[in-house]
């Protein structure tokens, strides 16, 4: 085998394995994806809405996104986080944050800096959902809601909780 084929045949395995690698980690067909969830609001027995203890407006960080969230108490006692018309990119391992952390314009990284409660993965990057608090949780000291990526540790969107 001479040496130009052999370093041909190295070149064109890094270069896949590179390819492979890369498509994992970026999976860039997401930026053509979409995932529209509608779930209802939720309501009380009596068909009422629950009382709504904090409010918030996404405001855009590595992505452009829109929406509002609603901290609401059922009448049972849980809190629910109602996420409304959002309006952002699809992407891999995006999660739904409550955190301890301000919202700051240009400041994408700050949310793992502090505390934060981990609501699970994104239902879906259009819509309306929900998400159930863990029993205990902790609001005395929740600031805002991330649309967080954990693969590159970012927010795409975020919203400041203001108590109603």
């Amino acid at each position: 085998m001479s040496i130009r084929r052999t370093l041909f045949t190295v070149i064109a395995i890094s270069l896949v394995a590179t390819a492979t690698v890369g498509l994992y980690l970026f999976q860039p067909w997401r930026l053509f994806t979409t995932v529209t969830v509608d779930e209802a609001p939720i309501v009380a027995v009596d068909g009422a809405p629950p009382p709504v203890i904090a409010t918030g407006t996404f405001l855009s960080h590595e992505h452009d996104t829109s929406g509002t969230v609603q901290l609401q108490r059922t009448s049972e006692g849980t809190i629910v986080l109602r996420i409304v018309d959002l309006n952002t990119s699809d992407g891999p391992a995006l999660h739904v944050w409550l955190t301890d952390q301000p919202v700051i314009a240009d400041d994408w990284h700050n949310f793992d800096d502090g505390n934060h409660v981990d609501l699970g993965a994104l239902k879906g990057n259009e819509g309306n959902q929900n998400y159930e608090l863990p029993a205990g949780s902790d609001l005395s000291t929740v600031k805002s809601v991330s649309i967080w990526c954990e693969r590159f540790r970012v927010s795409f969107g975020a919203a400041t909780l203001t108590p109603v």
